[in-house]
């Protein structure tokens, strides 16, 4: 990973470690958001990996309709 992806990965790992466990589980998709996030950042980058977190974090409320929603696998250039 790129230093930027790391530093994103580094923050989703703090908030998962002091944040999350005072918060009540309401992510209604699999993987969770912050799971999402770090496979995104992972197979991604930081900058496109950001941008799919952050519209999956946006799909998440209690009007959606939640279920499994995996990370695009990334395409090979042509």
């Amino acid at each position: 990973m790129t230093p930027p992806a790391r530093l994103l990965a580094g923050a989703i790992a703090l908030y998962r470690r002091f944040v999350s466990p005072f918060l009540p589980p309401s992510c209604r998709y699999e993987p969770s958001c912050s799971a999402y996030a770090l496979e995104a950042i992972r197979l991604h980058g930081a900058v496109r990996g950001s941008v799919m977190a952050l519209r999956r974090v946006a799909r998440c409320h209690p009007w959606g309709p939640g279920g499994i929603d995996r990370v695009p696998v990334r395409r090979a250039a042509p």
